[in-house]
């Protein structure tokens, strides 16, 4: 046999050993607590990329590093308990799976990103695992088209809001897909720092600050999530071309909340939300050119404050039903056109009439009476909002011209309510002595838009 000869063949037995080694299965290697892998990390030392490794029931100490593709899959919830520094499960690989884990214990310290599981990879899956006792939840540092699903985080109860972090933070991060996650007690639900065309869905997220909080990030979108008993359901901050659809934000309360705050964004789009007994429904701070369409607000202390900073955003469809105030204006105008196309919004307090029956008022609704107006301005006016004195300054504006109200206004206010028919998840459990007022809420919107259909 001559050398050439020789090489080929070395060439064709190295050539089928590779094509052996890619077609061969991945090995699965399991931890328990009896042996011979006792640790999570010991298993990781012998295993290669591609394989998997099934963690049995019990506790386990220590940090977790994943520097290969690996997938971790736990047996009957294994507790993963980090060290109290650092991050609990650390991915450096791209491809990773982490599923059916629980993750406990990770360090203090929020400028080190210390989480439950920090992402410094791509493609990774995570799903079905619970987070508690951690400062993040998940962190997507640098992370592109990862899938987080079905994951319940809590954050640290003992520590204030300030000093938490997000359950899940994603930053400079994007294609990601965040679904079906349960989020609590942390300082925002979701937070999103200069994140791209990321995708949020089907999420339940309450007792924090901001349920979803996006910081200069454009292209997303986020529907059929429930955002509750927090600050604000949402916060859209210097962002563009952010959609939403059939998002609940309910009950979101106390000094200075909203069910959704925008500050500095623009072209964004709101279609069949619930807005439902807020504080404020709609918070907008120079927001432009965004719409709103088909959504139902509701049983707001105050539907919708604007700032004179408001530019080029209009409502159409939309159903405002029982709210204390329909808009508060801070400055001179909100912005907004009311209708598009010959059709505005359907108002509960309207009381005009429709002579030729086509469904739009042929009287145009004013949104505020000179007393609203003045309490844009001057807030502490609230406390006087049904008063006398309010009622006779609202009487004077419609019998004395010279008195100068609001000039916003639905010049096609809608006589009947838009029917939504929208398909919203399973509304979160109150607690027992907070079931009336949403109950209540529900049967006067259900009662309103029967009577409507009627009229």
């Amino acid at each position: 046999m001559d050398v050439a000869e020789a090489a080929g063949g070395a060439m064709k037995l190295s050539s089928l050993l590779a094509l052996w080694t890619a077609a061969s299965p991945a090995a699965v290697w399991t931890v328990s607590s009896t042996g011979p892998l006792a640790s999570v990390q010991q298993a990781i030392r012998v295993a290669a990329a591609g394989d998997t490794i099934r963690i049995q029931a019990g506790a386990y100490a220590g940090n977790v590093v994943l520097d290969r593709k690996l997938s971790l899959e736990g047996v009957g919830r294994p507790v993963i308990r980090g060290e109290g520094r650092a991050s609990v499960i650390t991915v450096l690989a791209d491809g990773c799976t982490i599923r059916n884990l629980i993750v406990e214990n990770s360090g203090g310290m929020l400028v080190d990103e210390d989480s439950g599981i920090l992402l410094r990879s791509s493609g990774n899956r995570v799903e079905h695992n619970e987070l508690r006792d951690v400062l993040f939840g998940i962190y997507l540092y640098h992370s592109d088209n990862n899938t987080l699903t079905d994951n319940v985080i809590r954050g640290r109860p003992y520590l204030s809001p300030g000093e938490r972090g997000a359950g899940i933070h994603i930053w400079n991060s994007s294609g990601n897909t965040i679904s079906g996650n349960t989020i609590s007690v942390a300082r925002d639900g979701m937070y999103l720092q200069n994140a791209y065309h990321t995708v949020v869905t089907h999420n339940r997220v309450h007792d924090l600050r901001y349920g979803l909080h996006y910081m200069s990030s454009d292209d997303n979108r986020f529907e059929d999530n429930q955002f509750y008993d927090s600050v604000a359901g949402a916060a859209i901050m210097y962002s563009r071309r952010i959609e939403f659809r059939r998002n609940v934000f309910r009950h979101n309360r106390g000094f200075s909340s909203f069910g959704i705050l925008f500050q500095d964004s623009e072209h964004c789009m709101a279609e069949e939300n619930v807005f439902a007994d807020n504080a404020v429904g709609i918070f907008m701070e120079a927001l432009r050119a965004s719409v709103f369409r088909r959504n139902l607000i509701a049983a707001n202390d105050t539907a919708i404050q604007a700032f004179g900073s408001a530019a080029g955003n209009t409502f159409e469809q939309n159903n405002f039903i029982g709210n204390l105030s329909p808009i508060a204006v801070i400055g001179r105008s909100s912005g907004s056109e009311w209708s598009r196309g010959g059709h505005g919004n359907y108002w509960s307090e309207y009381q005009g009439y429709d002579m030729d029956e086509n469904g739009v008022g042929d009287v145009p609704f004013r949104l505020q009476n000179v007393f609203e107006r003045m309490e844009g301005d001057y807030p502490r006016l609230r406390l006087y909002l049904f008063s006398p004195a309010s009622q006779a300054l609202a009487l004077s504006e419609k019998l004395v011209p010279l008195i100068r109200g609001s000039e916003e206004y639905d010049r096609f206010p809608l006589m009947k309510p838009v029917d939504l028919r929208m398909e919203h998840g399973p509304a979160p459990p109150p607690a027992p002595y907070a079931v009336w007022p949403p109950l209540a809420m529900a049967a006067a919107s259900i009662f309103v838009m029967a009577w409507g259909r009627l009229r």
